[in-house]
């Protein structure tokens, strides 16, 4: 009964081909804390060792716990409403690209966080978990193996974390630039559909730009009278 009145509200916007308030939220909240966590990474890593360094760490594996269980919570919300049809999803060798790259970023938003737990779990045992400072976290049950053993989990959890972030800093771009495209090239509705209700951010952030587009582009040369 809940998911069927779910479904009927978010209706209300899916058919105008935009996603639901729920789905917006999600994606702009998700977005920014991913571009927090890579710069906070970066960050934390040129910290010389010591107390700060620590802290850094353990507001890194906060912030992505919390990632992680929100990926988990839009998996669940895009599985109960599934986003509207626009024109990504024309048939074709672009959609299929689209598609893919959605595919690698939820791999990305699952990966990085567990591999970061499995890390935290095998070699940082007295430090305390949680999603972003307030719920309470486990840790991964590898207390009971040898310490070889879990300095080889910490190094091979290490190198696939260190291999999303590569992945994700090549899906960003490509991502953002797949957006632009269809916004300022194709002109659809896609970058339109993910936006927040308001039409001073619409205009803003779609209208702008393309009367900036419009004014740098060259003109073509009218046809001799």
């Amino acid at each position: 009964m809940i998911v069927a009145r779910l479904r009927e509200w978010a209706r209300g916007h899916t058919r105008k081909r935009r996603y639901s308030p729920v789905g917006v939220a999600f994606h702009w909240t998700m977005a920014g804390l991913i571009l927090f966590q890579l710069w906070w990474g970066w960050r934390t890593s040129r910290l010389p060792v010591g107390y700060d360094k620590l802290e850094a760490y353990e507001a890194h594996s906060q912030v992505g716990l919390l990632i992680f269980v929100l990926t988990l919570l839009r998996m669940l919300w895009r599985l109960i409403i599934p986003g509207p049809v626009n024109d990504a999803d024309k048939p074709g060798w672009q959609s299929t690209a689209a598609h893919v790259t959605h595919y690698l970023l939820y791999a990305c938003l699952l990966g990085l966080p567990l591999s970061g737990w499995a890390m935290l779990s095998a070699t940082a045992r007295e430090q305390d978990l949680s999603v972003a400072g307030v719920a309470p976290w486990p840790q991964l049950p590898l207390a009971d193996l040898a310490p070889a053993q879990r300095w080889a989990i910490e190094a091979w959890a290490e190198q696939i974390h260190f291999g999303f972030i590569l992945l994700i800093l090549l899906l960003i771009p490509l991502h953002v630039g797949a957006t632009l495209k269809h916004e300022f090239i194709d002109r659809d509705d896609v970058l339109k559909g993910m936006l927040p209700g308001v039409r001073q951010a619409e205009r803003l952030v779609v209208q702008a730009p393309r009367r900036i587009w419009r004014a740098l582009r060259p003109r073509r040369a009218s046809g001799a009278g």
